[in-house]
C-alpha cells in the first residue's frame, strides 16, 4: 500500500502527504492546485516522503500567497539547509489569489492546504477554502465514517460467505 493510503492517485501525480484532519475539522468548498518555491534542500526531503500538513494554513499578503505550517524536516548533513516551518511562496493566478482574500475577508473562511505531491517532477500543493465545523458536526462526521465502516464490514461479511459455499451467518454443523 503507498504512503497515501486509501487514495488513488490521479495520472501524473505522486501523492507526498495528505491532509487527513482536514476533512475531520473543516467543510471544504472551493479548491486550488497552487504551485510551491522550494529550496533544493526541500525538494530532497519531500522525494523522501518527509512533510506534514497537519497546522498548514494561506496567508495572502501584499497581494501575495504564503504557505505557512508546513513542516519539511531539515536534511540531515545539508551545507545549506532550511527552516523546518518558514512560510513558502504560492503560485497562483491573479484572479485565483483575488477569489481566496475575497472569500476570506467577506465570508469569514480560512485557507488550508490539503494534498501536497509531485506533479509531472513539479511540487503542487492543494489548498481549499474551508469553514471551521462545530463539535456537533464533527460528531455527524464520526457516526456517518462509522456507518459507513459497519455497512462495508457486512458487504464484505455477505461476500465471504456466498465464496465459501455458505450463506452469511449460517455455520457448519462440527
Amino acid at each position: 500500500m503507498s504512503r497515501a493510503g486509501k487514495e488513488k492517485e490521479r495520472e501524473g501525480e505522486k501523492l507526498i502527504v495528505r491532509n487527513k484532519r482536514a476533512t475531520f475539522d473543516y467543510t471544504l468548498d472551493d479548491r486550488f492546485e497552487a504551485g510551491l518555491v522550494l529550496l533544493g534542500s526541500e525538494v530532497k526531503m519531500l522525494r523522501e516522503g518527509a512533510a506534514e500538513l497537519t497546522d498548514s494554513w494561506c496567508a495572502i499578503e501584499n497581494g501575495e500567497a504564503f504557505l505557512k505550517g508546513v513542516n519539511i524536516p531539515v536534511m540531515p548533513g545539508a551545507a545549506f539547509g532550511h527552516e523546518a516551518k518558514r512560510p513558502r511562496k504560492l503560485l497562483l493566478h491573479e484572479s485565483e489569489i483575488e477569489t481566496i482574500r475575497k472569500s476570506v475577508e467577506r465570508e469569514g473562511m480560512t485557507v488550508i492546504a490539503t494534498r501536497l505531491y509531485f506533479k509531472h517532477g513539479r511540487v503542487k500543493v492543494e489548498i481549499a477554502l474551508a469553514k471551521g465545523k462545530k463539535t456537533v458536526d464533527k460528531r455527524e462526521s464520526l457516526k456517518e465514517k462509522d456507518a459507513a465502516r459497519e455497512a462495508r464490514a457486512a458487504i464484505e461479511r455477505a461476500r465471504g460467505g456466498a465464496a465459501r459455499g455458505r450463506s452469511a451467518g449460517l455455520r457448519r454443523p462440527e
